[in-house]
């Protein structure tokens, strides 16, 4: 039976109204060449792009796995999103070379600071990995979500997990097909404030439902508001042995998060996603000016703090409340017969909440904020992916391409994302396995694109060469671990001989692996560059710090006041504070 009211639907049914005058009202602007369609004219505000980039990384399957990790682990989980200080990284450091160099995408940056070929080999590997990664997984979500709150939909013969999935694909497929980065922008801008809402109403009325921030803190007890405990369990503090064995299981984290992972590999992965993936930082390209860009770095940094306190905290609420058995039905779905976590349930601790604590319409609002998640995240994809073949791979085989013809290829291309995306949805239906699996493939991708952006940037001697070694050395690192670890995904009974190769690859953490394709990455690039000659200071002019000019210096130094260095000052205090409260 549906939990949601008439007064809920009414709200749900002014959220998508909202979201589709916004977008039609986008669509009317001038769209007709690529600046405009691909980066809104390059004239977005701070607020837009910091809104934007925010709401593009929270998606559906964010918020109720943050929940599940909260109501399981506690604050754990929180590390991630105390990584906003990543994007002060994009803002401060990265910005500038970017804006100066008027890219349209990353692997774009690529061929300016190295070569042709390392930008196609860039954009297809983005292109492969965000139609198995982050539309599989957006689509996956969402389409829990809605057979969590409408479970009773049933549509031509289709159950609500098809019915959710396939509506909310079209409708976001629609307007980013229309309208490009500016019905995105503006539209993930609002969404931003509807989820945040959303998310703030959840928190305030379980605290409501529990009795307060203290009996919250009294019935979890310090350990689950300990950031630090669960990653470096007692006896296990000078545990390095890198392989999961029976012996060790107590020795990492939700599965599969060893504490040294968590200190080493967690900050490149983070460094690579919010500073180098097309997905996040076209938003910020499509700023009116390198101030803008950098502001709205710091505005999305700021709300990169809010999960921890919007999506954590009610899972802690909700393992609370069932703990403290003031909510039955919470008890019932939580809690085994001993009164122990049951940790399979623990994903429903979002939904749970929605369902029991909050009144009718507060319940609408909340749902909304769910669907923004979702809609936000697969409208970023799109237009991502739309961006990167349209401008990296479509524009070099056809350079003579009209403005008028770039933007048609890149709506092609976008509808072409959205098929793929409905074609995923039986794939994806209920496989949790491959859920779990993709979160991983990030780890094995993100080093070697780590390696070559910063170490580009930082090292005027690197040269082409070298990048293109890296990547290649280490993408196929990366692929081969994804090929071991596939058949033991896909197949319960499939095993390795303990103690053969292929099982010490197969279960050395993956975050270690990570780590072990950084170094290899790092070393060839180095290696192979210092071996051969150096590139051409006129082509990499403006692109290393060690090349820039003192006018580009004197221009990025005019782009930003005190209050943008106090403002950024005071994010880092927000984190050093978390940090400190969440110490147990």
């Amino acid at each position: 039976m549906s939990v949601l009211s008439t007064l809920d639907w009414i709200f749900i049914l002014a959220y998508f109204a909202l979201i589709l005058g916004i977008a039609w009202w986008v669509i009317r602007q001038k769209n007709d060449t690529s600046d405009d369609y691909f980066l809104a004219g390059r004239n977005l505000g701070w607020f837009v792009v910091g809104a934007s980039i925010f709401a593009s990384n929270i998606g559906s399957e964010h918020i109720v796995g943050l929940a599940g990790s909260g109501a399981t682990d506690g604050v754990a989980m929180a590390h991630y999103e105390l990584h906003a200080w990543c994007l002060l990284v994009l803002g401060w450091v990265l910005a500038p070379f970017y804006m100066r160099s008027k890219i349209y995408t990353m692997p774009e940056f690529l061929e300016k600071r190295f070569s042709p070929t390392a930008r196609w080999v860039l954009s297809i590997i983005s292109l492969v990995a965000y139609v198995l990664t982050k539309v599989a997984v957006g689509i996956f979500a969402g389409g829990i979500v809605f057979g969590v709150l409408i479970p009773e939909v049933n549509l031509f013969g289709l159950n609500s997990f098809w019915v959710g999935s396939i509506l909310v694909i079209v409708l976001t497929g629609i307007y980013t097909i229309l309208g490009g980065l500016r019905a995105v922008a503006y539209t993930e801008a609002i969404q931003t404030v509807i989820l945040i809402l959303g998310s703030l109403l959840v928190t305030w009325y379980g605290l409501d439902a529990l009795g307060g921030w203290g009996e919250l803190r009294r019935i979890a007890g310090t350990e689950m508001f300990n950031l630090w405990k669960p990653l470096v369990p007692a006896g296990m503090e000078g545990t390095w042995a890198p392989v999961k064995t029976d012996t060790q299981m107590a020795w990492y984290f939700n599965g599969n998060y060893p504490w040294l992972g968590m200190l080493f590999c967690a900050p490149i992965i983070g460094l690579w996603y919010w500073c180098t993936d097309q997905y996040i930082v076209q938003r910020m390209l499509g700023a009116s000016s390198l101030t803008e860009a950098r502001r709205g770095t710091i505005a999305a940094s700021f709300f990169k703090l809010l999960p921890v306190f919007i999506f954590i905290i009610p899972g802690l609420i909700c393992f609370a409340l069932a703990a403290s058995g003031k909510m039955a039905n919470i008890s019932a779905a939580l809690l085994d017969s001993n009164g122990k976590l049951i940790n399979a349930n623990a994903q429903q601790a979002f939904p749970l909440l929605v369902a029991s604590v909050l009144p009718a319409g507060i319940r609408g609002i909340v749902v909304a904020g769910l669907l923004a998640a979702l809609m936000s995240s697969l409208a970023g994809v799109f237009n991502a992916s739309s961006t990167l073949f349209t401008m990296d791979l479509y524009s070099k085989f056809r350079p003579n391409t009209s403005e008028k013809s770039l933007v048609r290829v890149g709506r092609i291309a976008t509808a072409v994302m959205v098929l793929i995306g409905l074609l995923w949805i039986p794939v994806i239906q209920g496989s949790r396995g491959l859920y779990d699996y993709l979160q991983s493939v990030q780890g094995y991708l993100a080093p070697p694109i780590f390696v070559v952006f910063f170490f580009g940037v930082f090292n005027k001697r690197l040269n082409a060469k070298g990048c293109l070694a890296a990547l290649l050395v280490g993408f196929a690192m990366g692929l081969f671990r994804l090929a071991i670890d596939t058949p033991v995904i896909l197949s319960e009974s499939f095993k390795y001989e303990e103690g053969s190769f292929f099982w010490i690859i197969n279960n050395i953490f993956f975050q270690y692996y990570s780590l072990v394709i950084f170094l290899v990455s790092a070393l060839v690039m180095v290696v192979v560059s210092y071996a051969t000659e150096q590139p051409s200071y006129q082509q990499i002019s403006g692109l290393t710090f060690g090349t820039v000019t003192s006018d580009q210096k004197a221009e990025t130094r005019a782009s930003y006041t005190k209050g943008d260095v106090v403002t950024t000052v005071f994010v880092l205090l927000l984190i050093l504070a978390a940090y400190l409260y969440f110490n147990g």
